[in-house]
């Protein structure tokens, strides 16, 4: 499980980056990268589909905006080629491919001018397995301190049965009739001509003569699987987590794909949180803050002791250093700001309020700067006609 690269990093480009920019940047490392010219190269099929997430998210203004304000760690819906929460569709780097070099799916002109010759992809081909997506709600305190959660997908596996093939192991194949093997068949709508998948062999290009029993010749099967996932501490709504290979199942030979664990904090009652800092509201007694003293302050790491200076306003801004979040990225703790609300006291006794009013009479203009300030100011507006 990791954190995802930046993303303007892996197309090679700057936060400034133009749309053009963007798009010459990803055409030219998708083009390198594609399993096409890689057969067989895992490391180079987990670039093409993380340029795929990249350009995706950065071509789009609105997700580049979101992701811009929240960073690499902490982007809370990159979109498409995730499904819903709980374990949704999957996201398929080809089709990012397609959209911006303009053709199909895995032939055509795409591959004729980048990989030679015209050719189609074998529809009998490995077929990579999809990413997953997993909405994970945790408690503000979890996401200070980290927590293992244990959590439930319902993903399509390879078939353990067939390895994916689809076919029994002693099971031979043929070449399907309708198609001759390309898994496409054409269909003339009057002067058009349609290509289409093949109804015979789905697209396969290939009969098998014994289905596989489990899978009945999908090459996958539904299964639910349990797995523990790891929560940093400094998590925040939005972050995501990669778990690798736990995505659907790989056909035919290809490699599964991962699962994507996205973030979501519940609100606590006593503490916001403000990037790597917190914030907190805490409530003193008029008379702390006319004579000054010494408060107790919670903390996300326990009790901490505060000093409040004699004659301390109401909403005064106060600093705990390192008392904050864990940075997600490491180095120092965020903050804790602790906003001083002074209490005014309700409900007074006869002998209370007799003793606030001689207080308040021996008061004089220095004791009270803000409101002689405010008096100096209002001066021009509070006479009469």
């Amino acid at each position: 499980m990791a954190q995802e690269r930046d993303y303007y990093e892996i197309l090679g480009v700057g936060k400034t980056a133009t749309p053009e920019e963007l798009k010459k940047a990803y055409r030219k490392l998708a083009v390198q990268y594609h399993p096409d010219r890689n057969p067989g190269n895992k490391e180079a099929e987990d670039k093409f589909k993380e340029l795929a997430k990249a350009y995706e998210v950065l071509s789009d203004p609105e997700k580049r905006k979101r992701y811009d304000q929240f960073g690499p760690d902490a982007f809370s819906s990159a979109a498409g080629g995730y499904g819903g929460g709980g374990g949704g569709g999957g996201f398929s780097a080809e089709d990012i491919f397609s959209q911006v070099f303009g053709g199909g799916g895995g032939g055509g002109s795409i591959f004729e001018e980048f990989f030679g010759g015209g050719r189609r992809r074998s529809p009998n081909a490995a077929r990579h397995g999809s990413d997953l997506r997993y909405d994970l709600q945790i408690d503000f305190i979890d996401a200070v301190f980290g927590v293992d959660k244990e959590i439930s997908i319902a993903k399509m596996s390879t078939c353990d049965a067939c390895n994916g093939s689809g076919a029994e192991s002693n099971s031979s194949k043929t070449t399907c009739s309708s198609c001759h093997g390309s898994g496409q068949v054409v269909m003339q709508q009057g002067f058009f001509s349609v290509s289409q998948e093949c109804p015979r062999c789905h697209g396969t290009g290939q009969i098998i003569q014994k289905p596989c029993k489990k899978c009945n010749a999908a090459g996958q099967v539904q299964e639910r699987k349990n797995l523990k996932v790891h929560i940093p501490p400094g998590v925040d709504t939005g972050s995501r987590l990669r778990v690798s290979g736990e995505g659907e199942g790989g056909v035919r030979g290809g490699s599964p794909g991962d699962l994507y664990v996205v973030i979501h904090v519940r609100e606590h009652d006593l503490f916001k949180r403000h990037g790597d800092d917190i914030q907190c509201d805490l409530p003193i007694p008029l008379a702390v803050a006319v004579l000054g003293g010494t408060v107790d302050v919670p903390t996300v790491t326990g009790k901490a002791k505060m000093k409040i200076k004699e004659g301390t306003q109401n909403n005064s801004i106060l600093r705990l250093q390192g008392k904050g979040m864990p940075s997600l990225r490491g180095g120092r703790r965020g903050d804790m700001y602790v906003k001083i609300v002074t209490e005014v006291p309700t409900s007074l006794s006869a002998e209370q309020r007799k003793a606030l009013e001689q207080f308040n009479s021996l008061l004089q203009d220095k004791n009270n700067p803000v409101q002689s300030e405010f008096k100096r100011k209002a001066a021009p507006f509070l006479h009469g006609e």
